[in-house]
């Protein structure tokens, strides 16, 4: 199965409609994604095929959860989930936030080349990052919660937003009885034969 073909198909099974333009947009940030990665080593991934599965898709399946109309990305690495869900998601708003300066200028090439007007790459630590306009969506791919859970307290978050980690297993939480009440959503990722879970907290207005 080719790229594009994965694409579709897995798109589908998520219940996803791509516009042609969507598609396209997504095949070229693998591409570029793939292109840089030679050099950059932005990613483990390898092979462009199973980029579609463990990068596209990935991100793509939790765009049903996403509320609100600004989303922040924390420890956006190499634009996941970001880029793809603002492909797929033009009238939100992305800021994507990360301190690794060589993954950044991989995101400010990608969003240049991918004309994304919807998405603004942010270099900086966590912990320092401040904005005037709350987040209603936080989604976080990479960062511990430990570590979102005091950027909570500095105001990025919008009253009743929603905080998204996305995780593989679900063994053990740490510290599990300090959490705020949330819910776990099994994902289920096309061509991908490994765990994937959402780790959803809502905080009420």
């Amino acid at each position: 199965m080719q790229l594009s073909e994965r694409l579709t198909a897995g798109a589908t099974q998520l219940g996803l409609t791509l516009t042609a333009a969507q598609h396209a947009q997504l095949l070229q940030f693998l591409a570029l994604l793939a292109q840089w990665n030679q050099t950059y080593n932005l990613t483990a991934v390898r092979d462009p095929l199973e980029m579609v599965a463990r990068h596209l898709l990935d991100s793509l399946a939790i765009a049903p959860y996403l509320s609100g109309d600004v989303v922040l990305d924390l420890g956006t690495g190499a634009g996941l989930p970001g880029l793809p869900l603002a492909i797929i998601e033009p009238q939100r708003q992305f800021v994507l936030l990360d301190s690794n300066s060589k993954k950044i200028r991989f995101v400010r090439q990608a969003v240049l080349e991918l004309a994304l007007p919807n998405v603004t790459p942010v270099q900086t630590r966590i912990e320092t990052y401040r904005t005037t306009q709350p987040f209603t969506t936080i989604v976080s791919r990479a960062v511990a919660y430990t570590e979102v859970i005091g950027v909570l307290r500095s105001g990025l978050l919008a009253p009743a937003g929603r905080l998204l980690l996305m995780k593989g297993r679900m063994d053990t939480l740490p510290n599990r009885q300090a959490w705020p009440p949330f819910h776990i959503h099994q994902l289920q990722i096309p061509f991908l034969d490994a765990a994937r879970h959402i780790i959803e907290i809502s905080f009420d207005a």
